[in-house]
């Protein structure tokens, strides 16, 4: 058995019938998307190799490891993957990501860079997992400062690494006032960026009563959150569209 079907649910493969992946161009990135979808990491980087023998890298990443982790998405909204499907199919993507650049020989662009944590005394970061996972299949960059995060590194890891937007996560109510301090610095020392909050502890009125703050309800708004900040959209036109 491979490492990878550990996590799956025994019922899953039932589940997805024939609606498991789209259709994909050719049989080739047909068998990436399906690696990717099912978290087969153990072969994943024979698969995107034998999809070389027709397709460019850049076709293999779009067609196939992008497309797949669409998928992976919409399994997520539909309630029928949960966190570990989500997470190995991520790193079989990222495996598959990874040979593609090796053999392009320079790291694909990415469309932004997104900061994210889990709030300072708070050790409860499947959210922010979930949150890294579709965002990097997205394709953004994704600098994970991991959990329990001082508000202190939060504000120089914004200042070191510029990125289009934040996120934080807290399952505690008592954590979850790092945020506004982290918005308060933020504003103290210039910084305009778009500061994405959620998780079990926090609620629309809190986050949305400080500047910078943006409501996060469900995972799944993330990447389409950071594409608007890339895109320039300020943050208070962001809040507007997703928390009102």
């Amino acid at each position: 058995m491979a490492i990878a079907e550990v996590f799956v649910r025994y019922d899953l493969k039932e589940e997805l019938g024939e609606k498991k992946v789209a259709a994909a161009k050719d049989p080739l990135l047909q068998k990436v998307m399906d690696a990717v979808v099912e978290g087969d990491e153990d072969n994943i980087i024979a698969l995107v190799n034998e999809a070389f023998k027709s397709h460019d890298p850049m076709v293999v990443i779009r067609e196939g490891l992008v497309k797949a982790m669409d998928e992976v998405s919409r399994l997520w909204n539909e309630g029928i993957y949960y966190l570990p499907q989500t997470l190995i199919s991520s790193d079989a993507m990222l495996a598959g990501l990874e040979e593609c650049e090796r053999k392009m020989g320079k790291s694909m662009e990415r469309k932004g860079v997104v900061v994210t944590h889990t709030a300072e005394g708070d050790i409860h970061d499947l959210g922010q997992q979930i949150v890294n996972a579709l965002l990097r299949a997205n394709g953004f960059e994704v600098v994970d400062l991991g959990k329990d995060v001082p508000v202190d590194d939060v504000v120089e890891a914004v200042k070191q690494y510029k990125p289009a937007m934040v996120t934080g996560t807290a399952l505690m109510t008592t954590t979850m006032t790092a945020f506004q301090k982290i918005a308060n610095r933020f504003k103290r020392d210039g910084i305009e960026v778009p500061f994405v909050c959620g998780g079990g502890a926090v609620a629309l009125e809190w986050v949305t009563s400080f500047d910078l703050g943006i409501y996060g309800k469900e995972a799944q708004e993330a990447p389409p959150m950071a594409d608007d900040a890339v895109d320039g959209v300020p943050w208070t036109k962001i809040r507007e569209k997703y928390n009102t």
